[in-house]
């Protein structure tokens, strides 16, 4: 009885952490579109005259890098974890079954975000990065000067939506220029 009530805490712990992994990464994406700015930006005070300037230290390709760098990271994470529960000679088959359809949502969330990336820049934009979580998706787009259009907005709205079934209520989308 005790061995069995250890096993479940164990895997119960597992799935605290890839839930976990889930929500920082959907933070992470409210995050960036709270802020505003770019990753690697800060602020420039030249000492002569005490003026402030904002420059930027990282380029909006080398945010959209490291963007996806962070978001496969914590997949990985997430999904080592769930392997490790899932292959656990211990673990009961209920736990067993949870874990692989969270191994089967990562995959699906992975999938679709490749997909949704893809057919983005084949409209024309620079760059984008996907960020896929249960409620909703964030798009980041690279944008020219001026910005997005309603244009641009309604065709990368229809591309998740087509991608995803989600409504517009779900999808936010972010420009970097």
């Amino acid at each position: 009885m005790k061995k069995l009530w250890k096993r479940n805490a164990v895997v119960a712990v597992i799935l605290v952490f890839v839930c976990a992994a889930i929500f920082f990464n959907g933070r992470y994406a409210s995050q960036v579109e709270q802020s505003g700015k770019v990753l690697g930006q800060s602020t420039l005070v030249d000492a002569s005259d005490g003026d402030a300037t904002e420059v930027s230290a990282a380029t909006p390709s080398d945010y959209f890098a490291t963007a996806r760098l962070t978001r496969q990271r914590s997949r990985d994470s997430a999904l080592s974890l769930l392997q490790e529960a899932r292959d656990n000679e211990n673990v009961d088959e209920a736990t067993v079954n949870e874990a692989a359809k969270s191994i089967q949502t990562l995959a699906g969330y992975t999938l679709t975000e490749a997909q949704i990336e893809n057919m983005v820049t084949a409209k024309g934009y620079a760059d984008c990065v996907v960020f896929m979580s249960e409620d909703g998706v964030s798009v980041v787009v690279s944008t020219p000067d001026d910005g997005l259009q309603t244009e641009d907005v309604a065709r990368i709205t229809d591309i998740v939506k087509d991608e995803t079934g989600l409504g517009a209520e779900s999808i936010k989308i972010l420009e970097v220029n």
